[in-house]
């Protein structure tokens, strides 16, 4: 079976740069281990696989282990598929995922993502992970993810997880977003993922499904720049609407090809 796939990097104006997703559109859907086996062997941090029903998109998110119930740059990288390659008509893509309806609207070449808040809440920090920051939180917050806060931009720079003992914990599908205030934007973060194949994802649009109600109301801001700062960096454009929280960026396609599945 012959199947398209695109390589996009998704909230970045620059190849090289934001997070690359991989996307393969489907006629229908295939079995499930074969999806993963795919997104194994993209072997990037997530691929999405979407299936076209009407006007509307089925929408599934596979890392190289595990299918996730949210994924914010590879929704991104989707719309931009869909968009720019597929030549959709419309400036508004409707995906229904295992997060519900997703709506992303487009503008020249602006995506934003419409997707659910998750307000975290203080939690505390398991000894493990503890155990693996080499710079220790102010704040320790949980929603899906644990939300660790910290003093400055500069700790968020500077901290180094020790991997060997930070996967020693399993936070299926979560994982741990370590954010502070920014010198250049709002607020800033990075994110990392125990037992997974890449430890820390580049550009990570769900986490900011908790960080963007956590520094609103920090900041008393509905607008906000965030920047993640990987090696690749990621530049996100947030708003606050209470129980929903708008994530925009830009996208570059990478590459497009085919994949053969036999």
């Amino acid at each position: 079976m012959k199947l398209d796939l695109y390589q996009i990097d998704a909230f970045t104006d620059r190849i090289f740069g934001g997070n690359p997703a991989c996307v393969v559109p489907l006629q229908s859907w295939l079995p499930d281990e074969l999806l993963l086996q795919i997104a194994k062997e993209n072997a990037v941090a997530e691929t999405a696989f979407f299936v076209e029903e009407g006007n509307r998109y089925h929408l599934r998110w596979f890392t190289p282990e595990i299918e996730m119930d949210l994924c914010g740059h590879a929704t991104l990288a989707a719309a931009h598929v869909i968009k720019t390659i597929r030549n959709y008509p419309s400036d508004t893509i409707a995906f229904d995922t295992l997060s519900g309806e997703l709506m992303v609207s487009v503008n020249e070449d602006v995506y934003t993502l419409d997707f659910p808040s998750r307000n975290p809440t203080p939690a505390t920090l398991p000894e493990i992970i503890e155990a693996a920051l080499s710079i220790q939180p102010q704040t320790v917050l949980k929603a899906r993810d644990y939300v660790l806060v910290y003093a400055s931009e500069q700790q968020i720079k500077e901290l180094v997880i020790d991997q060997q003992m930070f996967n020693k914990i399993n936070l299926d599908p979560g994982g741990v977003v370590v954010t502070a205030k920014g010198t250049e934007s709002d607020f800033v973060s990075r994110f990392f993922t125990p037992q997974a194949s890449i430890l820390e994802d580049p550009v990570t649009g769900s986490a900011h499904c908790s960080l963007i109600p956590y520094w609103s109301a920090k900041l008393n801001k509905k607008e906000m720049k965030a920047i993640q700062l990987s090696e690749r960096k990621g530049t996100l454009l947030c708003v606050d609407k209470e129980d929903r929280v708008l994530i925009s960026g830009t996208a570059k396609t990478y590459f497009s090809g085919v994949l053969w599945t036999d």
